[in-house]
């Protein structure tokens, strides 16, 4: 399909990861030629940060996010939250994440997971902004600590989103953004795909998660943000409406969102 008139935004790649990094000039030349604008790279630790911040000063499109994942706190949330604070109030990050709770892995401690995503909801408000939530079959948990500790009306985003229909809901209703990935496009995605339909689209945002979850066509391959039309051609169809639609409205939000 020809793009010529479209823009992305990659609302969440993880451009300074190891398995990215070498080719990162290749990968932001791809972004540019399949329309992707904008890309915001997700650091998850002080040496993807360091990075980030560097990528930034070559690329201008690309902003970065940062926090410890909820798979890392125990080990590493101490000693990287300190660097990630300075790096929010310095102004470096355009949002807090991704953080949050994964209930998928028991060996996981959930007592910690929920001590650093409250931190860093504390963090996010302080600095005015947006959070970007990791949660895999932890919503239960994850509405029940916002509720109490991440002011109402406050922007955030459920990244990779893929829980239930009734779950796609409840994050609508708090006012977040709902952001979807290649995991769409997956020939058994069916409820996914349902959340796609039902999203409105001024809450939705579209990404890759870069390395990971190349879309259908991709399978198999080292994820990137020039996949990325895939995805908005996914919803546009279970939307029935034009991939321009999609992709005009996902920018938007994600401009409001990062770029403000």
């Amino acid at each position: 399909m020809e793009l010529t008139a479209i823009r992305f935004i990659d609302s969440h790649a993880h451009l300074s990861s190891a398995s990215v990094l070498p080719d990162i000039s290749d990968i932001v030349t791809r972004a540019k030629n399949a329309h992707v604008d904008r890309m915001i790279n997700i650091c998850t630790n002080p040496i993807t940060l360091q990075e980030g911040l560097l990528l930034e000063k070559t690329f201008p499109q690309i902003k970065n996010a940062g926090a410890t994942t909820p798979h890392d706190v125990e080990k590493e949330g101490e000693s990287a939250f300190p660097i990630f604070a300075k790096a929010a109030k310095g102004k470096n990050l355009v949002a807090i994440g991704e953080t949050g709770l994964d209930y998928y892995y028991k060996e996981l401690n959930r007592d910690i997971q929920k001590q650093y995503l409250i931190k860093y909801l504390h963090l996010a408000l302080e600095c005015h902004l947006p959070v970007i939530f990791h949660c895999r079959e932890a919503f239960t948990d994850l509405f029940a600590i916002t509720d109490v500790e991440y002011q109402k009306g406050a922007p955030a985003i459920l990244h990779c989103f893929t829980g239930s229909l009734e779950e796609a809901k409840q994050v609508i209703e708090c006012g977040w953004y709902l952001s979807l990935s290649g995991i769409v496009t997956f020939k058994n995605s069916h409820a996914l795909r349902a959340v796609a339909k039902y999203v409105p689209l001024n809450q939705l945002l579209i990404e890759t998660d870069t390395p990971y979850l190349a879309p259908q066509s991709q399978r198999g391959k080292v994820n990137e943000p020039s996949y990325l039309s895939e995805t908005a051609e996914c919803i546009a169809k279970e939307k029935g409406i034009s991939v321009e639609k999609v992709a005009q409205a996902t920018f938007d939000n994600a401009s409001t969102l990062f770029f403000h």
